[in-house]
């Protein structure tokens, strides 16, 4: 087993997007190296880790695939909730899973860690022949609202690791200590310290 300098941290990662928008298909493509023309739907999420080198330091990824089907909406909130990035994925041949990847953006920036990482992904760059969304029109949006945007293919493997890279670079380098609920916690005198200090 290979050993991890000792700069080693995880970061929680999540998929959202359309059914059908290739999710699956771009981690497998990334964790595994592997692509299927047929990839089953997943049911309600599906786990996978992966761990990347990014200067001196050792990124784990945990990366939580979740479902796109409607019926499991209500469950993303459970692998959104503190991750540290984000990839909102859709589809350049369907003009609704680019709909629907906006709705989810919008969830995020209300509901999800104010700090996170976002990318927009246009998946199946390799049918540019039947695309509906234009790059032009998926980029202005991202660079309207800050997210990194960028096309892939699962089935070409083109941009696929250049997405988890770029977000390991963009995750803050330090990552504060987990504090309960989500405090921060701020050292501050208390009253009877400063009295103290300044009678001393």
């Amino acid at each position: 087993m290979a050993t991890m300098g000792q700069n080693t941290r995880n970061a929680k990662l999540v998929l959202l997007g359309d059914m059908g928008a290739g999710k699956s298909s771009l981690v497998l493509r990334f964790v595994k190296g592997q692509f299927f023309e047929f990839q089953e739907s997943t049911i309600g999420a599906a786990f996978f880790s992966q761990t990347l080198a990014v200067g001196d330091e050792t990124l784990k990824f945990e990366i939580w695939d979740t479902a796109g089907q409607e019926r499991y909406h209500s469950l993303a909130p459970m692998y959104y909730r503190g991750a540290a990035a984000a990839i909102i994925v859709y589809d350049i041949t369907s003009t609704d899973s680019f709909a629907r990847a906006k709705k989810w953006v919008q969830e995020l920036q209300k509901q999800g860690n104010p700090n996170m990482v976002m990318t927009l992904a246009g998946n199946k760059a390799d049918l540019a022949d039947k695309r509906e969304v234009p790059v032009e029109e998926a980029r202005a949006y991202a660079e309207e609202i800050g997210l990194f945007f960028i096309e892939t293919s699962a089935k070409t493997a083109a941009n696929v690791n250049d997405i988890f890279y770029e977000i390991a670079k963009r995750l803050p380098r330090a990552q504060p200590a987990q504090n309960p609920a989500g405090m921060v916690l701020v050292e501050r005198p208390t009253e009877g310290s400063r009295a103290a200090s300044c009678c001393a």
